[in-house]
């Protein structure tokens, strides 16, 4: 049996969340879904979803395969319109949007010079923190930075956001400097009072209490101060209010020129993702595979990041 049908299978049935409407749709027996999915299990020597008589549920396995598997279908489907498109230009209206804060310094200065590379092509970009519904408000893709929640969205990986502590010197002068992350409950926080990225609370990477490896914690610190917006947490940090945690593109230039000061990175988490998603299609149009691959490109640069911002 073909693996990229299996595949294609798995995802369809992930998304839709049943064997039936992922039938319905190709317009085949439930039962050869069925069949397909069993001899992708058996071909991995793992069990992909749970299936009761009610839903369907990833498994850990499944979970990780399906992100893989959504990349590799969507790289199969670009290589294969790039040979069928030949020399089309891209044209038509590329609808994006991205976080406020990120949009503005790593979305919005890119625009200009994807259509110096692509004139034909007009450009939407919307900027707000609330998550769109790409498929319910017709946007092409959407630029999202953290962890994401389950959906049938494609997601490509675009590169790593990292998060520091940050004060200001004067601050840390006035009130110290905290050792170890159990210690901000001494020092006046700056947090988001509503963001979905940061729900379970600022993450640290700390030893196991049995002296095996370390492991990720998540801390909600409180102070006098929260806000819903992030440029005012930044802005309210640059006052020498309290200590942030920030994502590194907020703040680096703050700290290279010696205005801010990172705390507690020696028990920094791993890095989370910035992605690209765009609803599941088989074939993409010309101007949205551009565009993924240009903000590819650019956030990939081993400069990028230092320079712009």
């Amino acid at each position: 049996m073909d693996r990229l049908t299996q595949m294609e299978t798995f995802v369809a049935v992930a998304a839709r969340g049943s064997l039936a409407a992922a039938a319905k749709a190709e317009g085949v027996a439930a039962a050869i879904i069925g069949r397909r999915l069993d001899a992708l299990e058996e071909r991995l020597g793992v069990k992909l979803l749970l299936r009761t008589t009610r839903r369907l549920t990833l498994t850990h396995e499944g979970s990780a395969f399906l992100e893989d598997c959504q990349r590799l279908l969507a790289e199969v489907a670009n290589a294969e319109a790039s040979v069928s498109a030949g020399g089309v230009k891209a044209s038509g209206h590329l609808r994006v949007t991205a976080p406020a804060g990120f949009g503005r310094r790593h979305v919005a200065p890119l625009v200009p010079r994807f259509r110096e590379l692509h004139p034909e092509v007009t450009v939407s970009l919307n900027l707000s923190d609330r998550v769109i519904d790409l498929a319910g408000e017709h946007y092409d893709c959407a630029v999202r930075v953290g962890d994401l929640p389950d959906s049938s969205l494609v997601s490509m990986r675009l590169g790593d956001n990292r998060r520091r502590c940050v004060a200001t010197p004067a601050y840390l002068r006035r009130n110290g400097v905290p050792r170890h992350p159990s210690d901000l409950a001494r020092f006046d926080c700056l947090t988001l009072s509503s963001d979905a990225s940061q729900t379970r609370g600022w993450a640290f990477q700390v030893p196991r209490q049995d002296g095996e490896g370390v492991e990720v914690v998540h801390l909600k610190p409180s102070g006098p101060l929260d806000c819903t917006d992030g440029q005012v947490l930044h802005d309210w940090c640059l006052a020498g209010l309290g200590i942030a945690w920030r994502s590194t593109w907020e703040v680096e230039a703050e700290i290279d020129a010696g205005l801010l000061a990172p705390v507690l990175d020696e028990f920094a988490a791993p890095p989370n993702g910035i992605y690209a998603v765009f609803p599941e299609r088989r074939h993409l149009p010309l101007r949205v595979r551009l565009w993924l691959d240009f903000l590819k490109a650019q956030y990939g640069r081993a400069d990028y990041w230092g320079r712009v911002g």
